[in-house]
C-alpha cells in the first residue's frame, strides 16, 4: 500500500540537525514532488528540551526519549546527527533492529562501525546512507557507489578537511603565522575550540576510511592510516613550494595496485596543474581516478549547516523514494562489497 507520508526522526539538533530541518522544511514542496509523498519530521531527539535554539521547530517535535521514537510507528527513517561514537552507534543499531532505515553524518562512528552497520542493514533489507559524513554537500559517496559503480577505481586524492585548507590558504597567501590563522578559523566557526582532530589529520583519516570502503571494498581503521597533520608546516615550507610553482595541501590519498592498498593523510606539495592545488579556503575537493571514466573532480563546501543538511536531506529523499516505490530492500549499499 502506497504511503502518503514518510516520517523522519532527527537525532540531534545542532548545526547539522537544524540545517537538515531547514532544508526539509524550506524545500518541502520540491522534495514531496520528487519522492511522490510528503517527507515530514515527526520527532527531534535532544538532550535539553529547554535550550534556546537559533532554528525554530514546533515544540511538540522535541523529545529527550529515544524509546518514544522507536515506539512511534509513523517514523520510517532515523537520521543520526549527533556526532561521537556513543550513544550514536547504539542508536543506529537499534533503529535498524526496529525496522527503520538510517541516515548518518557521523564520520567517526561510521569509520569504526560502518562495516557492521552495513552488514546489519543488508541482512534486514534496510538502507544505510551517509553522504554527509565525508564531504558535506559534495556528492562523492553517491558518485562512487552509483555513477562510477561500473568502474574500477584506482586512486582517490582529496582535500577532506576545510579547517586545514583554510589555514594553509591564508598562511600561503598572506604570510600569516599558523597561530594567528588558526584563531581566525576558530572565530569564523571553521575550527573547533580544540582543533586537534582537524589539524593533526584525524578528521581526514576518518573520511578517507569511508571513501576506501566505498571505492575499494576494503575495511581499514583510521588508526591504521599513515597520518601527519599541518602543525609542522612553516612559512618557509610554503614559500619554498611556491618558488617551485607548487602549493602545499593536506591531502588524503588512497590507491590500490596489484591488490595492495596504500592510504595516507599528509601535507603534500602539489603542482599547479593538479586541480586540488587550486582549492582555496574552507572548500573540500576529491579527485577520483577510474579505469573507464578517467579522472573525476568534485569540489564544494564540505561543512556548514545548510551544505551538510543538504547532503543529509538528499539521503533522506533517496530512501523515502525507495520506500514509496517499495524498492528499498533491493538498493545497493554505499560500501562496495569486497
Amino acid at each position: 500500500m502506497k504511503k502518503e507520508s514518510i516520517g523522519i526522526a532527527l537525532l540531534g539538533f545542532g548545526n547539522v540537525g537544524s540545517g537538515t530541518y531547514r532544508v526539509l522544511e524550506e524545500n518541502a514542496a520540491l522534495i514531496s514532488k520528487r519522492v511522490g509523498a510528503d517527507v515530514c519530521v515527526r520527532a527531534i531527539l535532544v538532550r535539553d528540551l529547554n535550550k534556546e535554539r537559533s532554528v525554530h521547530a514546533p515544540a511538540e517535535l522535541f523529545t529527550d526519549d529515544f524509546e518514544a521514537i522507536l515506539g512511534n510507528p509513523d517514523i520510517h527513517i532515523v537520521a543520526e546527527l549527533m556526532g561521537g561514537v556513543e550513544p550514536a552507534v547504539t542508536y543506529m543499531e537499534r533503529a535498524l533492529a526496529s525496522g527503520r532505515h538510517v541516515v548518518s553524518a557521523n564520520k567517526e562512528a561510521l569509520a569504526r562501525f560502518g562495516g557492521s552497520l552495513t552488514e546489519r542493514s543488508q541482512e534486514l533489507g534496510l538502507m544505510l546512507r551517509y553522504e554527509a559524513a565525508v564531504c558535506g554537500a559534495i556528492p562523492v559517496m553517491n558518485a562512487i557507489s552509483t555513477a562510477l559503480g561500473a568502474n574500477e577505481i584506482t586512486r582517490i586524492q582529496g582535500i577532506l578537511n576545510g579547517t586545514t585548507n583554510y589555514i594553509l590558504t591564508r598562511m600561503g597567501e598572506e604570510g600569516a603565522p599558523y597561530a594567528q590563522v588558526l584563531k581566525q578559523a576558530q572565530d569564523l566557526g571553521f575550527a573547533e575550540a580544540d582543533p586537534t582532530a582537524d589539524v593533526e589529520g584525524h578528521d581526514a583519516a576518518n573520511k578517507l576510511s569511508l571513501l576506501i570502503a566505498a571505492a575499494f571494498g576494503d575495511t581499514i581503521s583510521p588508526d591504521n592510516i599513515d597520518c601527519t597533520g599541518i602543525t609542522g608546516v612553516t612559512k618557509d615550507d610554503l614559500d619554498a613550494a611556491a618558488a617551485s610553482g607548487e602549493t602545499i595541501k593536506l591531502i588524503a590519498t588512497a590507491d590500490k595496485e596489484n591488490g595492495m592498498l596504500r592510504a595516507s593523510v599528509r601535507p603534500v606539495p602539489l603542482p599547479s596543474e593538479n586541480p586540488l592545488a587550486r582549492v582555496r579556503n574552507e572548500f573540500n575537493a576529491v579527485l577520483i581516478s577510474c579505469n573507464m571514466a578517467d579522472d573525476i573532480f568534485l569540489q564544494g563546501r564540505g561543512a556548514g549547516p545548510l551544505p551538510t543538511g543538504s547532503a543529509v536531506a538528499g539521503d533522506l529523499l533517496e530512501i523515502a523514494a525507495c520506500i514509496v516505490r517499495e524498492t528499498a530492500g533491493r538498493a545497493l549499499p554505499t560500501r562496495r562489497l569486497p
